[in-house]
């Protein structure tokens, strides 16, 4: 009599082709080299969209749904987006999804932090964080990922590396800004890193349903 063994089911080999709604190119390395070799990023650029997307969303989670969903409806290729914002306890949250024009559409980062620096004047409450919110579309259904990491905010800015607040920003359990530390360092706590975690753990699961 012959023993009938069970077959686990074999894991998906094919290529998922997931496009990241960014012109950034580093930025689709760096969660490239973080996937599973099923599954392929395609930038922006390498679409050869280059057209504007309105932003108009009321919190960072809605912005990222509006560039996700945008290139999905365009390409009908699956695709996530992503949204960063600064929430500041004394300013109630602000400058929050108006982070990037905080001071106007000219979108000057030294622009923006005088104006948040001279809101904060005087205040004690300095604690804020930064939040990445990330868009997943899979098919036409929508996920959502987040990372946030606590600091607080100086009273001069600090550092001469990064982008965006990262000279006024000191995370929690660190006495540097983000301005001041190596890339390595910044990249390995950042609130986008912890976003791109989540969403990465969950796109390298699919390879195993």
């Amino acid at each position: 009599m012959f023993e009938v063994k069970f077959q686990p089911p074999t894991k998906k080999t094919s290529i998922m082709e997931l496009v990241f709604a960014t012109h950034n190119l580093n930025k689709v390395i760096e969660v490239q080299d973080m996937l599973s070799s099923h599954m392929q990023l395609v930038g922006l650029d390498q679409l050869g969209f280059n057209q504007d997307i309105d932003e108009d969303g009321l919190d960072l989670a809605s912005n990222a749904q509006i560039k996700a969903m945008h290139i999905y409806g365009v390409f009908g290729k699956n695709c996530f987006a992503d949204d960063t914002g600064l929430e500041v306890d004394a300013l109630n949250g602000l400058p929050g999804v108006y982070s990037a024009r905080f001071a106007g559409e000219q979108k000057s980062d030294k622009d923006n932090i005088e104006l948040l620096l001279s809101k904060m004047k005087n205040k004690s409450n300095r604690k804020a964080q930064f939040r990445t919110v990330i868009c997943l579309v899979l098919d036409g259904e929508q996920h959502l990922f987040d990372g946030v990491i606590e600091g607080e905010i100086t009273t001069e800015p600090k550092g001469s590396g990064g982008f965006g607040y990262d000279s006024i920003f000191i995370p929690k359990g660190f006495d540097n800004t983000f301005a001041e530390m190596d890339a390595y360092t910044k990249n390995a706590i950042s609130h986008r890193y912890l976003a791109f975690k989540k969403i990465v753990k969950h796109l390298n699961a699919l390879n195993t349903i």
